[in-house]
């Protein structure tokens, strides 16, 4: 990690505006790490409360200093590398998960990928080096259009959709009466299927992650293209045993 120089004993000093301006600061990181990859200067200003000249003079200092980064496209923001080493600095990942998790992706041609449901918010915390992670801007936005996200509505108390549900594709479940059965089924059967919700083409099965306490903490959930990842049971109970196999490591 590259060493920094020692803040000069005046600079330690918060007068005035400081400490509000290191509140909205924060307030600004939070609305990345809820809202997911990709998050709008306009939804992070909202988020935080800030007025949108403030954001954008406050967002462009958060990239310089590395705390957050400009997706790919530019269209949005996602947290930066300093901002992720002072999560792994504050609590390191199991070792046994990702070995784990790897070890499951020797055994199937899909993408295979970790989410965790800590705090009510869908985040990846494992993602399979070797595939694209399917529109992995809006898993976390619109859990009801995407199949680990129907596992977290499904299973985590106080977890909610949004009240307007936002149309991704022409597949997309938006009738919340639909959505309840939905969700009803993912609790019944053990697993969330997905099939072209949240990007054309692609198709998704994901199954809960509990902790040792038996509460669902996080999904286990397999991305391939539509036809190929469907309501098969062989992929259901290979990741049903992958799961088993996770429990108490997230």
């Amino acid at each position: 990690m590259v060493s920094r120089a020692p803040a000069r004993a005046d600079d330690t000093h918060f007068s005035g505006q400081q400490p509000r301006a290191v509140r909205k600061a924060l307030g600004m990181l939070e609305a990345v790490a809820h809202l997911g990859p990709g998050t709008t200067a306009k939804e992070i200003a909202r988020f935080a409360g800030v007025p949108p000249t403030t954001a954008y003079r406050m967002l462009n200092l958060l990239v310089a200093e590395g705390f957050l980064v400009r997706v790919p496209d530019l269209s949005g923001f996602a947290l930066g590398r300093r901002t992720a080493e002072l999560a792994q600095a504050a609590a390191a990942p199991s070792p046994g998960l990702h070995d784990t998790v790897e070890e499951l992706r020797t055994r199937t041609r899909f993408a295979v990928h970790v989410a965790s449901f800590a705090g009510g918010r869908l985040r990846i915390v494992d993602r399979d080096p070797d595939h694209e992670l399917a529109a992995v801007s809006v898993l976390s936005k619109c859990p009801h259009a995407n199949a680990v996200g129907k596992v977290m509505l499904a299973h985590v108390p106080g977890v909610a959709a949004a009240p307007e549900l936002l149309r991704l594709t022409e597949f997309t479940i938006c009738d919340p009466e639909r959505l309840a059965r939905e969700l009803h089924a993912v609790v019944v059967d053990g697993y969330a299927h997905e099939a072209q919700e949240c990007r054309l083409g692609r198709s998704a099965l994901a199954v809960p992650i509990r902790d040792e306490a038996a509460f669902v903490v996080g999904g286990l959930f397999l991305q391939g293209a539509d036809g190929r990842v469907g309501r098969d049971e062989t992929l259901v109970r290979f990741l049903v045993d992958g799961a088993a196999r996770l429990t108490g490591l997230l």
